[in-house]
């Protein structure tokens, strides 16, 4: 098709691939316009019309309505606004997919009931603002009164999930597992007893003049401390102090394990200002126990990976072998102590 030259709607067929019914329909609705007519009465078109129906067909497997790209071929709006606009609109439509992929990857994985199912569904499709209210309820409830506390606030900071506007679907997934972990309520009162408990030692800490616990004390196993003499969360100092020992395969029942044993617990009686005793290794054990639930460790691993960062190493082999190797030195607990040392 060249020059000024005008052809018949079956050349037009031919050379864009597209049938003589679907053109004719373009042309009927004035995207496509015929530049002329035959003696017969026929169709004729120009050369640009070519051009024309490639645009349309492009367009068209992009998701245009027909009004828009009308407008688009007659120039009347830039088709770089279009995009823009349709683009945005296939973002939302791409998160839609996504988040119903995530729930149908959980539910085949899980075997889910149709109450989780549902369920799932509702938390997938929160939009931001929910989720955040949905995190924020869930934080409020682990830590009462935080802003008052400066340090509870870091660990809520710390501890909640940021799920980006293009997530991947391993996040979307973890989202969701998270989600419905911290509407737990067993869950939630493990987490605040844990909070309870790290700001009950931070307190204890600023009582004996140490340079105190920090925000993410007990919680996450940093290091501790905002004075001149930094102290550590117990539970890092565990990690630190009996990780050789797990590695290199020691006993937590041999005589071996002993210096282990005594340097966590003479660190945290000098933290708490306390004698080395079987209320202060009682509280300890408490936090231990606390720190390795299963539970509470599976959150930091899925807050991990919503958030992007690089997946916690697990803590639990070290725990469970400091426990057992205090436990082996530690008095039983007597009859109305239990109720009590944890507030030791």
């Amino acid at each position: 098709m060249d020059g000024d030259a005008l052809h018949p709607i079956g050349e037009l067929a031919r050379r864009t691939g597209l049938t003589v019914k679907t053109i004719r329909f373009y042309s009927d609705r004035g995207i496509v316009p015929p530049a002329g007519r035959s003696p017969a009465g026929y169709r004729l078109y120009g050369a640009d019309a070519v051009a024309r129906l490639a645009l349309v067909r492009t367009l068209r497997e992009l998701g245009l309505d027909l009004p828009t790209i009308r407008e688009v071929v007659d120039r009347k709006i830039p088709l770089s606004d279009v995009a823009a606009a349709h683009a945005e609109a296939l973002a939302v439509r791409i998160r839609v997919l996504r988040l119903r992929h995530a729930v149908l990857t959980a539910v085949a994985r899980r075997g889910s009931t149709p109450e989780e199912t549902e369920l799932m569904h509702k938390l997938a499709g929160l939009s931001e603002h929910e989720r955040r209210r949905l995190v924020g309820d869930f934080l409020d409830a682990v830590f009462p009164g935080a802003d008052a506390a400066p340090a509870s606030a870091g660990v809520m900071r710390s501890m909640t999930p940021e799920l980006p506007d293009s997530p991947e679907p391993e996040q979307l997934d973890a989202w969701l597992e998270l989600a419905e972990l911290s509407q737990d309520p067993d869950f939630r009162a493990a987490v605040r007893r844990l909070a309870e408990d790290d700001a009950a030692d931070r307190a204890a800490a600023v009582v004996a003049g140490s340079a105190g616990l920090s925000g993410s004390a007990g919680l996450s196993g940093h290091a501790l401390g905002s004075g001149a003499v930094p102290r550590r969360d117990p539970v890092a100092v565990v990690r630190d102090v009996a990780g050789p020992a797990v590695a290199a395969g020691i006993d937590p029942d041999s005589p071996r394990a002993d210096p282990v044993v005594t340097s966590v617990t003479a660190h945290y009686a000098d933290v708490l200002g306390r004698q080395d005793d079987t209320a202060l290794r009682h509280r300890l054990l408490a936090r231990l126990v606390a720190v390795g639930d299963p539970r509470w460790e599976r959150y930091l691993q899925l807050l991990a990976v919503v958030n992007g960062w690089r997946a916690p190493e697990s803590p639990t082999p070290v725990l469970d072998w400091f426990s057992r190797a205090l436990r082996a030195r530690t008095p039983a607990v007597t009859t109305g102590t239990a109720d009590t040392f944890r507030r030791a």
